[in-house]
């Protein structure tokens, strides 16, 4: 298609069809806990960040979805149910903070099929893995013979210690079992709290027939798109349709059945780590949102608060709220909200009633500035 005849869409609908596609419309509140397999499949993934300052993103993001949740249903469908598992991700992932999360069983074929893909590890850590075939075996065959394990208990017999130019220096056996991970060879079969218990995925996961390699890389594809809506082409070959966004700079991706008709949107408070910002980019490109995940930032430093979570308003991003989840005192304190735009009374009321629906989430009472 020539560039003269590539489609434009108002910034209006690109938004609408991003939040659609996140499932984040008014919809969404009629949804229940056996709709988060489903919830998951169209997301693609739940980012696993445990850190517990508000609540872990798994579980929030899930819940914003699925308003009705359990704080324990998402892991429940982890260990129990068995119809989401704890997935990491290829090294060209485009988000580094989406490369490991909790997966649709359903999506296992294609997912197998890109883990045994050499490309999807590093060549530097697959020399790294080669070099200690004997460390690959015994971790494997202690798994066998005494998994589950903690992953504390898996015994450290690297052959040639892992290095890097950051904090994975030495860590030979998480590098040894995320690789594996990877590859499909082990898998997190449980957790406590941030503890991750390894074993052997072919005694966790069903057995499955992988998909050819060249069906799961596009469905690999085809799926960020959708679960997007529309996404710079950075990393998506030909898939979905080029179009321009009015006012926005470069050629998108829209996925084929994407559209803004008959949008209606609601109120949600988002975590840091939610797909809809995730892309930090394209957030400002769409939605000209300033914002960052401050949770490393010295507290001196920070502008938002440490795990400040965007306030959606239909098909707006229009401000954070600084809390913190304060379990001892039983509070989900919120220290300021920061507007980006001037609420009104439907807003003040809607952003309270989000914040008091997250604080029973969480089994908490809501303590407002």
């Amino acid at each position: 298609m020539a560039s003269s005849e590539i489609r434009t869409i108002t910034l209006e609908e690109a938004r609408r069809i991003a939040v659609r596609a996140q499932w984040l419309e008014a919809d969404s509140l009629e949804r229940e806990a056996g709709d988060l397999p489903e919830v998951v499949e169209q997301l693609t993934l739940l980012p696993l960040n445990p850190t517990d300052i508000v609540a872990p993103s798994a579980e929030q993001i899930a819940h914003t979805r699925i308003p009705s949740l359990v704080h324990d249903d998402v892991r429940r469908a982890v260990e129990v149910e068995q119809t989401l598992f704890e997935h990491l991700g290829p090294h060209r992932h485009p988000m580094e903070a989406w490369a490991i999360g909790l997966r649709a069983m359903t999506d296992l074929p294609w997912l197998v099929a890109i883990g045994r893909d050499p490309s999807s590890i590093h060549s530097s850590a697959s020399e790294w893995l080669d070099a200690n075939g004997g460390f690959h075996a015994r971790v494997l065959m202690q798994l066998r013979e005494e998994g589950p394990l903690p992953q504390a208990d898996i015994d450290d017999a690297a052959d040639v210690p892992f290095r890097s130019s950051g904090w994975n220096t030495d860590r030979n056996v998480a590098m040894m079992l995320e690789l594996l991970q990877i590859r499909g060879e082990v898998v997190v079969a449980e957790r406590h709290g941030t503890a991750r218990v390894w074993d052997l995925a072919a005694r966790v996961l069903p057995p499955v027939e992988p998909a050819r390699l060249d069906d799961a890389w596009r469905t690999w594809r085809e799926r960020w798109l959708r679960s997007c809506g529309i996404s710079r082409a950075t990393h998506l070959g030909d898939v979905g349709e080029p179009v321009r966004v009015e006012g926005v700079r470069g050629e998108w991706r829209l996925d084929p059945g994407a559209t803004a008709e008959g949008f209606a949107g609601r109120v949600a408070l988002l975590s840091p780590l939610d797909r809809l910002l995730a892309d930090r980019k394209r957030m400002v490109q769409l939605w000209g949102f300033e914002y960052a995940l401050e949770q490393y930032t010295p507290a001196a430093k920070r502008r938002w608060g440490a795990f400040a979570l965007p306030i959606l308003d239909g098909d707006r991003l229009v401000g954070k709220v600084d809390a913190k989840s304060d379990r001892d005192a039983g509070a989900l304190r919120v220290h300021r909200i920061h507007w980006d735009v001037e609420p009104d009374a439907r807003l003040l009321r809607a952003a309270d009633d989000e914040i008091a629906r997250l604080a029973a989430f969480l089994s908490l009472r809501p303590a407002m500035p």
